[in-house]
């Protein structure tokens, strides 16, 4: 114990020092700013880039003294020639937590995307941007945020970091970015509109809540990918409710990778609504029956789940009726040598030849986190004007790895939610309406773990009738594949309009 004490470098005082100047350096940094056009909607329109660090501060922290806890990257798309006080703004940030807005802002949202295989393929290098003709900037300026920690954004302090890596610290640190991002751009008058992706969604759903205490009523919360409710999507102990939210995903998969016989196999739409059937009518009931399950209902339900999955039925025996996710990933294509993606399960790669079951990376988010990262950096340096030496952090592990899961008492117990958030906002704001948007081929968020979050909204049927869910036939970022980049375009135009 003793050698192991001496072993471990000692803690360097000057380091936080060094830290809250490196924050005080960025927040002071003049603004990257450029230009460029977009051909949208029959019109060409000439935009802006602005791209600044704003300084958070917590309340009552240091931030009191006018220093900031965290510098945190906002980077806007702002049309040229409109009334800024008629045109909306959208804030929009990607998930993980620990995830940067890249695959928001060069997938889907922005003027410029990158080009990847509709099929889940990793494309051959070179990679690059080109123009995004389904862009949602024909609709809104969009401001792009990638949280502390993402990114080049970064806190000041242990304290500040420790502060928000959690769930209700980082729904405050991106309060404040917005607040004071309307104030600095004199943007107050605009319709403030968010869009959040998987654990986006989770802090959109807290933010909108949230802004609405402070005096900020969204007109619309946009939800790709929900992850609003994580007992839905958590296999854990005596949790069996991701067992049964899952299975029409795992169905919908199964018969895309031919696993499955008979009428399932004729299309993917039989599959799930043959899968959602039975999650209704029986499976529910057989998980939590549990041990009491008769011997002949335990062998119809492992024959059915069999015949949903196209897993072995002795494997769904072993594993007691419950198909987690992992189980799938490594069982499903194992006759062949292959894992299925987790966030898009058309994606599959090779096991190793030991055909280990541990989980060493996910074909689904391989085939495009390269290509992202890669054009995402030389984009930034030109012609955005984003020099920085330091690396951005696209999946920052160690952030995901420290995020504190509790909301306000910590003595409270259970999977994060933040789902009353948005129910409360859209009964406090009778003008709120969100669009949710969701892959079929997700195995994160599976549409049918989505369709419940969204259906246990605590609010009454003409509230919910503000709440639209869409679908699509690819993974977690549906808009990789180009006919659902159109389709997520021509959805939001008609949810705006409506």
């Amino acid at each position: 114990m003793a050698e192991a004490a001496a072993a471990t470098p000692p803690k360097d005082p000057d380091a936080e020092k060094r830290q809250k100047e490196h924050v005080e350096k960025l927040v002071a940094r003049a603004a990257a700013e450029s230009r460029g056009s977009i051909a949208l909607g029959g019109r060409t329109l000439d935009y802006a880039v602005h791209a600044a660090f704003v300084p958070v501060a917590a309340a009552g922290a240091e931030g009191a003294r006018g220093e900031p806890d965290a510098a945190v990257l906002a980077t806007a798309y702002l049309l040229q020639g409109a009334e800024a006080a008629a045109r909306p703004v959208c804030f929009a940030f990607n998930g993980g937590p620990g995830s940067a807005s890249i695959w928001l802002h060069l997938g889907a949202l922005g003027p410029k995307r990158v080009v990847v295989p509709d099929d889940g393929r990793m494309p051959l290098p070179p990679y690059a941007v080109e123009d995004n003709p389904h862009s949602w900037f024909e609709h809104f300026d969009i401001v792009f945020i990638d949280p502390p920690h993402t990114g080049w954004s970064v806190t000041a302090s242990e304290a500040a970091r420790k502060r928000m890596l959690s769930v209700d610290g980082d729904i405050d640190a991106l309060a404040e970015v917005m607040r004071l991002w309307l104030t600095r751009h004199k943007r107050w008058g605009s319709p403030v509109v968010l869009a959040g992706e998987s654990y986006g969604t989770t802090r959109g759903a807290g933010l909108a809540d949230k802004l609405q205490e402070m005096g900020v009523a969204l007109s619309g919360l946009i939800l790709v990918s929900c992850a609003m409710d994580l007992q839905s999507l958590v296999f854990a102990p005596a949790n069996d409710l991701p067992y049964a939210l899952f299975l029409p995903a795992l169905a919908h998969v199964a018969q895309y990778h031919g696993l499955l016989k008979g009428p399932l196999a004729v299309s993917p739409e039989a599959a799930r609504s043959a899968a959602e059937a039975y999650v209704q009518e029986e499976y529910v009931a057989a998980l939590q029956a549990g041990a009491r399950l008769g011997e002949k209902q335990r062998s119809r339900a492992a024959r059915r789940v069999s015949e949903l999955t196209g897993l072995p039925r002795a494997l769904v025996e072993e594993k007691n009726l419950r198909i987690s996710d992992q189980v799938y990933f490594f069982e499903a294509l194992r006759s062949r040598g292959l894992i299925v993606g987790r966030l898009d399960a058309r994606a599959t790669g090779p096991m190793a030849a030991s055909r280990t079951r541990e989980w060493e990376f996910d074909p689904g988010i391989e085939a495009i986190a390269a290509p992202y990262t890669m054009a995402a950096m030389a984009y930034f340096r030109d012609p955005l004007g984003l020099e920085f030496d330091a690396p951005y952090q696209v999946l920052a592990r160690d952030v995901n790895k420290a995020w504190n899961w509790n909301r306000g008492d910590s003595s409270r117990m259970g999977f994060t939610s933040t789902s009353p958030d948005l129910a409360r906002a859209l009964r406090r704001n009778p003008h709120l309406k969100v669009l949710a948007a969701s892959g079929r081929y997700d195995l994160g968020t599976p549409y049918s773990a989505s369709d419940w979050s969204l259906a246990q909204l605590d609010a009454p049927a003409d509230v919910l009738a503000r709440v639209t869910h869409r679908y699509y036939d690819a993974g977690h970022m549906m808009y990789t594949r180009q006919a659902d980049l159109a389709q997520l375009k021509v959805d939001v135009a008609a949810w705006m309009a409506g």
